[in-house]
This record gives C-alpha cells, structure tokens and sequence, in this order.
C-alpha cells in the first residue's frame, strides 16, 4: 500500500555556520547533514514495513508494536528529544540503527502521522487523533525547545480552543482516551474533558427546571464512555448541585447500555422434568462463553453504579434495584454490595413486582462448589427476599405503618404462590417466609391458602403431620366464602382444617343472621385505622349482608305463616269430622219423618210424640 506525499524542501537558516565538511551543528551536538533539503519523496507501507522514499538511504529502524519503520534519524532528531539522547545501539540488520518504543501511545498509526510532521508536512488534527498525538508527541519530548511550533503546543492548542469548546469533539475526545492510560490521566486530558462535559450538563439540567421526566439530551452520549469516566462525570455533576433523579435517570440508562438483562439475556427457567435416576431441573446461570474478564468488567460496572445511587428513594426505581441485585448476584459481587441493594430494595418493597423477586439460584461452577442438598437445589434465592422482607419490616417498624404491610402482604402471597411450584422447597423455609408478616398485616387469606395449595399439590408425598402444620399458617376465618366452598372440597387438607373452615362459615351465617358484624381478629386499634384499597371490598359486601339479611327475614315470615295455616287446616279438620257425624243424624230423622207423612193419619198421629222427641234431640244438639 503506498501513500504518495509531495513533500516541501525546507531552506538552510541564513547566517547559520557550517565546517568545513559542510554539516551544520547544533546545540546538542547532533550534526545534521545539508543534504537533508531533500526530502521524501514519498512514503510507501508494505505490510509491516514503513518506508521513507528518498534518494538519501534510510539509516534508521523503529519498531512500534508490530510495525518497523525505515526513516532517516535526523529529521526524528531535530523535532524528539527521546531519540535524540537514546544511545542508538549498532543493529546487526542492513541498517544503521534500531529503536523499540515500548508501549507507544496511539500505535504505529500516530507514529506515522508524527513522522509526517517530522518530515515537514503539516499535522492533520482533528477529535479522533489529537488525544493519542498528544500523548505521543509527550512521549518523544517534541517541546518547543527543539523547535518552534512543535506538535506538543500545536496538540494543546487544538485541545484548548477547539475541543472543549464543542460537546461533541469533547466526547469523542474522551471516547479516544480509554486506550491511552496512564498518558491521558497524567496529561489532564481526562481531568479537563470531564469537567467540560459536567458543567454542560449541568448547565443544561438547571435550566430544564423541575421538568425531570423528559429524556435529557446529553445522557446518552455519557452513556457510551467508560464506567470510570462516566463516574468522574457523574461526581462532577452531582458536585455541582444537580438533582438525585437526573443521577438515578442517568445511572439506570447506563446499566441499560453496559449491563445484560437478566430476563433475556442469560437462560430463563426451563422448567421441571424427573428424570430415571433423580430429579432434573436447569438453574439459571451465567453464560458459559462469557470469559473471566468480561465477568471483572461486569462486576467493576455493577460496583462503580451502586456506589453512584443517590440516597434518595425514589431517585431509581425498584424494578432496577432488583436487576441491579440480579446481576450481582450472578458476577459474584461483594457480600457488602448485596448487602446495601437489599437494605435499598427493602424500603421500596411495596413497589416490587413479582417477577423481578424471582431472583434465581446460581450456580458457581467457576469455584467448583457442587449443590448436593435439596436445599442449596431449590430454583429461586429463597434468602435474599427474606433478607429483603426482614429489611422492609424493620423499616415499616420504624416508621409505624400499615397500608405498606398490606401491600406487601399480597405481594408476598403471590411470591409464595410462585415458588410453591418448586419441588425442592423445604416446608420449614415456606412456612418461615409465610410467617414472617404478622398476623394483622393481612386482611384476607385467600392468596395463601392458593399458595398452600399449590405446595400441597407440588409435594404430595407430605406427612399428615407436616400438612397440619403448614395449614396453620392461615386463619380460616379470613377466606371469603369462595375459599371456602373450595378448601371444603380440597382432599388436599387436613380433615381437621376442613371441619375448621366449615366451622368458621357456620358462624359466620349465624352472625350474620343475627345481624352482627362478624368479629376481626388482631388488634382492635389496628382495625379501625382506614384501609382505601379495600372500600369497595367493605361496600359489595355490606350489600350482600343486607341481601341476605332481608332473605332470612322474608323466609322466616313465609315459615310463621305455613306454620298458621298449618295449624288453622289441623283444626278445621277435627272439627269437621264432628258436624259432619250429628248432621247424618239429623239427615236420617228427617228421612223417618217424611216416611210417617206418606202413611196414613193414624200413623202420623202415632209417631207425633216421635217428631217431638227428635225435634228436642236436635234443639239439643244445636
């Protein structure tokens, strides 16, 4: 590959004094011939060979990484006093010189464009290499006291006056400086591009107001440079007054950018198989083609951005906190790290989902620890929520609060319905997480009897014993009358906690006949604080008592009234069966009577004295 270049001739300094072998001389006693007016002509690259086309013959090699570049040694002279006072050891080559720079800053790149310059063509610079030139021209000591003009106060100008002036050139500038430690550093260049980009940032933040919401149009930029500069960035940003959700906002799109989603980006659950000799079941885990330094780098990202979270809560959202501890957790983060995202994720807990508490139980294969017991086996982290909850009890303590136990309540129950599913949970550590609310931070039991339920059904080889006591963890006298009706058909349960939950609706029919309000359980004092997210609830089911109220009244009414007519057809009946006795009696007299008309006078005369008789038999009667 070749580079044609037309370079200029530089002129011989007037006045200047030469010897008589026509060299001039200068003060550090380094002659450079005359003959070096003429210049290259052209550079050639062949492969990894650099070469100064000229009609003098090189006399020097240098080595910059895998690169050796053929140049004449004087134009490198007069312009780099790091060659001019190395002690140029003969080289066994056809050459006059060899010269390794180790660790070069830019690489065999900036080394050409500084061979350019040295050769007297004007230095191209622009935000992708002045950084690097910088550096390099540090390295080869090109200061004005070589020459006027040199590249060092040519870089520094262009830095200055340039660079920081723009936010763009500013960023590609530190962009550029993460490959040029510790030259970048000792040189200020980090230092300043980072103050430059905090006080535009800054700047830009204050005058938005109180409008936090709205994406900030430098927070991407910061986003794609190294976590150790956008960490200076960062403290210099919050060193200047900005507020806790601008850092949180900022923090959370850089964790998007840098870190893996631990629900796509690694293995998800698989779920549960049995297997011929044990029970199989896949674990979440790390990616086996991620190398251990990708790991150091992703656990130095995770640190740098916990150690960056504003005190604030609220400043970053529950949801990150948990993917923040996810990540933790699988790049082996300091036990003090999860520890401080725990404590964080605690007073935030109302706000948790239950999926993001799904945090999965790796395995570190990289230690060679090998998980034998069923409960180091278990899929999910069992320890870390409960870590959480005690956490957010303590809080919740501290601050004498109900409403965020009863949302919390719920959330726990659904968590217990989700790792109920897990064969290898032991009772003992499902009966300590349902436990660890107090009694009064439920008001209905429903969700765990479903997650009782779901773990009865997962493991039903328990002991009759190990049923009982698990069952004892929910009062049956808060199920609703669905639950109920369902625990009452469950072969599930225990016989004795199906005669309790029959038991419990009983009297809960019998008060509510009665007209009382069924009684609460806990404290009373408790339960006459308002609870808003259950008025509805209270509401749908005072109509209900009244329906059933006004029912129980209408069938009673109905039964007093079959229970009269009853009675009335009873004795109506009895009586009836008197009359109707002495009125064939009656019947039969009168058919006598007319009988003795038919017969003659004698006769009637004769049976007189009977009518009398009968007449008096049924005056008495009447």
């Amino acid at each position: 590959m070749k580079k044609p270049l037309q370079m200029p001739q530089p002129q011989s300094p007037a006045g200047s004094d030469t010897d008589g072998t026509g060299h001039q001389t200068y003060d550090q006693n380094i002659e450079v011939p005359n003959k070096l007016i003429i210049a290259a002509d052209n550079f050639e690259r062949k492969e990894l060979s650099w070469f100064a086309t000229t009609q003098i013959p090189t006399d020097l090699a240098i080595q910059v990484q895998d690169v050796i570049f053929n140049v004449h040694k004087y134009p490198l002279v007069s312009k780099c006093g790091y060659i001019g006072q190395m002690e140029l050891q003969p080289s066994i080559s056809k050459f006059g010189h060899d010269l390794k720079l180790e660790k070069f800053p830019g690489g065999p790149d900036t080394f050409e464009i500084i061979l350019k310059f040295c050769y007297g063509c004007p230095a191209d610079l622009n935000p992708n290499n002045v950084a690097a030139l910088r550096c390099a021209s540090e390295y080869l000591e090109m200061t004005e006291e070589f020459e006027d003009g040199n590249l060092i106060s040519k870089t520094e100008s262009f830095l200055t006056f340039v660079v920081l002036a723009s936010w763009k050139d500013t960023i590609t500038v530190l962009k550029s400086c993460e490959t040029l430690s510790p030259w970048a550093e000792n040189l200020q260049i980090v230092r300043r591009c980072c103050d430059s980009i905090a006080y535009k940032a800054s700047r830009e933040s204050s005058s938005t107001g109180e409008i936090v919401s709205e994406e900030s149009w430098w927070s991407d930029d910061v986003a794609t440079l190294r976590i150790d500069h956008f960490m200076r960035i960062m403290t210099a940003i919050r060193a200047k007054g900005t507020k806790a959700e601008i850092i949180g906002k900022c923090i959370m799109n850089y964790a998007d950018k840098w870190l893996p989603d631990m629900d796509e980006g690694l293995e998800g659950l698989r779920g549960y198989g049995f297997g011929k000799s044990d029970l199989q079941f896949s674990i979440l885990r790390r990616k086996e083609e991620e190398s251990a330094g990708q790991n150091k780098e992703q656990r130095t990202i995770i640190e740098s951005l916990v150690s960056m979270l504003p005190s604030q809560n609220g400043a970053v959202t529950c949801k990150f906190l948990l993917q923040m501890l996810k990540t933790a957790v699988v790049y082996s983060a300091s036990p003090a790290l999860i520890s401080d995202l725990e404590k964080r994720i605690g007073l935030m807990l109302e706000d948790a989902n239950v999926n993001d508490l799904l945090i999965p139980n790796y395995k570190d294969e990289d230690q060679g620890i090998m998980i034998n017991s069923l409960e180091q086996r278990t899929m999910h982290n069992i320890d870390v929520v409960q870590r959480i909850l005690d956490y957010f009890l303590m809080h919740e303590q501290q601050q004498q609060q109900k409403i965020g136990k009863i949302n919390v309540s719920k959330l726990l129950d659904n968590y217990l319905a989700e790792i109920a599913r897990d064969p290898n949970l032991s009772i003992t550590k499902f009966q300590a997480l349902a436990e660890s609310l107090p009694e009064n931070a439920r008001s209905c039991d429903d969700g765990l009897y479903r997650a009782i339920d779901i773990y009865l059904k997962t493991h039903p080889s328990l002991s009759e014993h190990d049923r009982r006591r698990l069952c004892k963890i929910m009062n049956c006298e808060k199920l609703s009358f669905d639950a109920c009706m369902h625990a009452a058909q469950n072969d599930r349960l225990p016989l004795r906690i199906v005669v309790q939950v029959l038991f419990s609706e009983q009297a809960k029919m019998r008060m509510a006949m009665q007209g009382k309000e069924p009684m609460a359980v806990g404290d009373n004092s408790e339960q006459d604080e308002p609870r808003p997210s259950t008025n509805t609830e209270i509401k749908n089911l005072k109509s209900e008592l009244e329906n059933v109220k006004t029912k129980m009244t209408e069938l009673q009414n109905d039964y007093s009234d079959l229970q009269q007519e009853y009675e009335k057809i009873t004795s109506k009946h009895k009586n009836a069966s008197g009359w109707i006795l002495n009125w064939r009696k009656i019947k039969n007299s009168f058919h006598i009577m007319a009988e003795s008309d038919y017969n003659g006078d004698g006769q009637q005369r004769q049976n007189r004295a009977g009518f009398r008789l009968s007449f008096r038999r049924r005056r008495s009667v009447s």
